[in-house]
């Protein structure tokens, strides 16, 4: 197999590096030092925290930039856990509701590789950015997968003209005539790791690689690559250059989650702690989110002939049935039972059809409220931790 990522050969003399660049995208190369001047080690995993294994401080990271650092800040806040930063230029903050916790704003690349070594506990990031700088380390284990932000999806795409016109799967790409050993399918991408896997599991054998930031969807029409290995969220960029996704081209769907080390975990004062009150949170908003708290008086001889008729509709069960309640009333001086309140939890979606269905049978006085929290008996998420953990 010729899956190669584009690096320079070392000959001598050293030959400048070349760049190529526009005003939206370059392609970066390795540039070699002569090692009779100077020695640079270059450090891809884990290494000697130094002593921060002795900390007592849990750290975790958020996103520094962009939507994703925002959408998690407002997600947090919905859960009740403001972040507190003295000063926005400062990369250091508290969350006043989790004592002995700091947060680290970083890139999210970084935050990733902090927990592989030890100096983050905690992080929050996209699923795409954990599987490629994660690598598959066993360390990293997803507290929660699924926040419910960032959705994207990471895909391959390829020109819509020329020689790709009829091409239309990725079965049908691996068979292309024309990627040989000598003229490879090239590939833009910064997944330099997800990328390669993905292609040698489809089958693709001749392949390179090119590292480029920037617009890459411009690649293509630059004859800088054949295709493309990018994030796509509504695919309207794509569209707008040519470019289009094919069947079987998605190599991941992603979207915000809570990561965190297993070694921290397991070791770290109060870390364990700390992530199952910041994973209850999180379950209560995000399960309340879309759901309504719905109030009605109802007449009725008891409460059981009231249930009763509640559930006769489809739509008034509730999470596990209605709440019934007596509504106390006074008359001539004496404490009576006319009706009875019904609490029922019900989706956005079937809101106004609920409210249909309990004025059938009997309903009034009808109030909605949106639900904050949802606190279930134990999250499922927690009882897999646990199980994920060995405990």
């Amino acid at each position: 197999m010729s899956i190669s990522m584009l690096q320079p050969r070392l000959s001598s003399p050293v030959p400048s590096p070349p760049i190529f660049s526009s005003s939206r995208i370059s392609v970066r190369r390795t540039i070699w030092c002569c090692a009779s001047q100077f020695q640079v080690a270059v450090v891809n995993g884990p290494v000697d925290d130094g002593g921060a294994s002795e900390r007592n401080v849990i750290r975790v990271g958020l996103p520094s930039k962009g939507r994703m650092a925002s959408d998690t800040l407002d997600l947090l806040k919905d859960c009740q856990l403001s972040v507190k930063q003295v000063n926005p230029r400062q990369y250091v903050a508290q969350i006043p509701q989790l004592s002995n916790v700091e947060v680290w704003f970083q890139r999210p690349k970084d935050i990733v590789r902090k927990l592989s070594s030890g100096d983050l506990d905690l992080g929050i990031v996209g699923l795409d950015t954990v599987s490629e700088y994660g690598q598959g380390n066993k360390d990293l284990i997803l507290v929660h997968d699924a926040l419910e932000y960032g959705d994207c999806h990471l895909s391959i795409a390829i020109p819509k003209y020329g020689i790709f016109e009829n091409i239309n799967s990725m079965k049908e790409l691996a068979k292309m005539p024309q990627w040989t050993v000598k003229k490879p399918l090239r590939v833009a991408t910064g997944f330099t790791y997800l990328g390669p896997k993905f292609m040698k599991e489809n089958g693709i054998k001749h392949v390179t690689f090119s590292t480029a930031d920037g617009a890459l969807e411009a690649a293509p029409a630059m004859g800088i690559a054949d295709a493309i290995l990018d994030l796509v969220s509504s695919g309207t960029t794509l569209r707008e250059n040519n470019l289009k996704e094919i069947e079987g081209g998605v190599v991941l769907e992603s979207q915000a989650v809570l990561v965190a080390s297993r070694k921290s975990l397991i070791q770290r004062e109060g870390a364990l702690d700390t992530t199952h009150e910041i994973l209850e949170r999180l379950e209560a908003h995000l399960r309340a989110v879309g759901q309504f708290t719905v109030t009605a008086n109802m007449r009725g001889r008891s409460a059981e002939e009231v249930a009763e008729r509640v559930l006769s509709q489809p739509s008034l069960s509730g999470l596990q049935g209605p709440t019934v309640s007596p509504v106390f009333c006074k008359h001539d001086g004496r404490v009576e039972v006319d009706y009875y309140a019904i609490v029922i939890c019900v989706p956005k979606k079937a809101l106004y059809k609920s409210v249909q269905q309990l004025r059938a049978v009997g309903g009034s006085g009808v109030l909605i409220s949106p639900l904050t929290y949802i606190f279930d008996e134990e999250t499922p998420r927690w009882r897999e931790l646990l199980t994920k953990l060995g405990l």
